[in-house]
């Protein structure tokens, strides 16, 4: 099939398909005499992983590590290991997010409370050192939690 029908498939752009191709996610493309790309019907599965791994929060670096070198491949022991360690590392970095996320909701909301409940009589900028020596006082003795190195994008 062309990119055009691929595109239509899967719902991504011819250009985004291309992306992937010269980012090497996406390999043994065949060329037609007329030099147009022709994929297999396989591919469309492969854009659906692509994408939902994506979703995930994979870097195209990291699929582009778990993809096997032919979609065609047969996975072996070793890569099934390594795909299910990458996917338990995924879920740990993603909870470890949701943590974090968690936190810096809870301040939020105390710093928001703090605002709305301004003691009647002091001034905005008043409340505004209040607010920020509390936030201070909160960041000095919340609990510090590693961060999780940034996932890039290729």
């Amino acid at each position: 099939m062309r990119i055009g029908e691929l595109a239509a498939r899967s719902g991504l752009t011819a250009s985004r398909i291309r992306f992937y191709e010269a980012s090497g996610l996406i390999s043994a493309v065949e060329r037609g005499a007329n030099n147009y790309r022709e994929y297999t019907p396989d591919a469309v599965l492969l854009l659906e992983i692509i994408t939902s791994a994506q979703n995930a929060g994979f870097s195209l670096q990291e699929i582009r590590r778990l993809m096997p070198p032919r979609f065609d491949a047969k996975f072996d022991a070793s890569h099934h290991d390594e795909l299910v360690g990458a996917l338990k590392r995924k879920v740990a970095e993603i909870e470890a997010l949701r943590e974090r996320l968690a936190e810096s909701l809870e301040r939020l909301h105390g710093i928001i409370d703090t605002i709305e409940n301004r003691p009647e009589g002091l001034s905005c900028g008043d409340n505004a050192k209040r607010v920020m020596t509390r936030f201070r006082k909160q960041g000095a003795s919340a609990p510090k939690t590693r961060r999780a190195p940034r996932a890039r994008s290729s």
